[in-house]
């Protein structure tokens, strides 16, 4: 297996990584803000005020983004798998 496959495999798997976790990462950065904006505005700073939206936000994120997330997951799995035998040349 040759340097540039290693790498190959290795770009990809950081790209599929990054893919998986924008959804989830997206959700949690608009909610945060638009409570740190409530915060701002009504000037109270309740750390439990901050977490339950996001913890919301991320469970109906990975809901209505769970089956793309696993169709991206088993793409990548299956082209990793089925290259096994070219990289063993």
């Amino acid at each position: 297996m040759s340097p540039e496959q290693v790498l190959s495999i290795g770009r990809s798997a950081l790209e599929t990584t990054l893919l998986m976790s924008a959804p989830a990462l997206i959700a949690a950065l608009v909610v945060g803000v638009l409570v740190g904006i409530f915060q701002a505005a009504t000037q109270i700073n309740e750390m439990t005020l901050s977490f339950v939206p996001k913890l919301l936000a991320l469970f109906f994120t990975l809901v209505l983004a769970g089956p793309w997330l696993l169709h991206v997951l088993t793409d990548f799995t299956r082209r990793l798998i089925l290259s096994i035998p070219g990289l063993l040349e």
